[in-house]
């Protein structure tokens, strides 16, 4: 019995035990890599998120409230900002059967819209990595242990003495396999509720953010009073000109 254990289990595996516990390692690694990835990416993303609104509203015109955004590419609500003011300008100088076809509050929702699909895409990639792991991998450890004890009966078989002591260890030692599925599973659970659950405070502001950028390019103001904008009507008509 002290001869057990996992290197004796690796020892004494077949080819199919073997590959099994690779798997397990490799979606173990995989997960995490996926839930520390994303969960950088999502604290990036609330940093980003707190302050950017009041920063952005409170700007004395449409260029500089851009600059508090950060850079170009990362910084989804500057996209949305910038999204915004292209969709407001090529609808101005666009071909007039555009005009007949959308106005400039539907074109606008059109273009603000499709910025959030593209910006929501983006955070909830590699969700359904941890999806495909917490629901696999119990199972990929269940038909270890099952291959285990399938070739342990059939040494203890051979060997002619199925006393309790010969059967536990290898049983016991084949079972290992459903604890590594299940040590797996759950932290690929876990992590795809928590970044799931973040991900919707993130794409709420966002939501809101489109809301008022919408209001912004339609009145030149915002329509929630208690944060007003500080830039006015003038300053909106210069952005989407320039």
């Amino acid at each position: 019995m002290q001869e057990l254990g996992l290197s004796h289990l690796w020892s004494q595996g077949d080819l199919v035990m073997r590959a099994t516990a690779v798997i397990l390692l490799i979606m173990s690694l995989l997960s995490w890599i996926v839930i520390l990835t994303k969960a950088w990416d999502l604290v990036r993303l609330r940093k980003m998120a707190n302050g950017a609104e009041r920063r952005f509203w409170y700007s004395d015109d449409f260029d500089h409230a851009l600059d508090t955004l950060g850079a170009r590419d990362a910084n989804p609500f500057r996209t949305l900002a910038v999204t915004g003011r292209e969709a407001a300008q090529f609808h101005r100088a666009g071909d007039p059967s555009l005009h007949a076809v959308l106005d400039m509050s539907d074109w606008l929702t059109r273009s603000l819209k499709c910025a959030i699909d593209e910006a929501v895409a983006r955070m909830q990639s590699g969700l359904a990595v941890l999806a495909s792991i917490g629901s696999t991998a119990p199972f990929v450890g269940l038909f270890g242990t099952v291959w285990g004890i399938y070739h342990a009966l059939l040494g203890i078989g051979a060997s002619g003495v199925p006393t309790i002591d010969k059967v536990a260890g290898p049983v016991g030692e084949a079972l290992i396999m459903t604890a590594f599925g299940l040590a797996v599973a759950v932290p690929a659970v876990l992590g795809f509720n928590a970044l799931s659950r973040s991900n919707k405070g993130v794409i709420s502001k966002l939501n809101r953010f489109e809301h008022d950028l919408h209001a912004y390019f339609m009145t030149g103001d915002r329509l929630r009073p208690t944060t007003a904008a500080r830039f006015d009507g003038a300053s909106m008509r210069m952005a989407i000109e320039n």
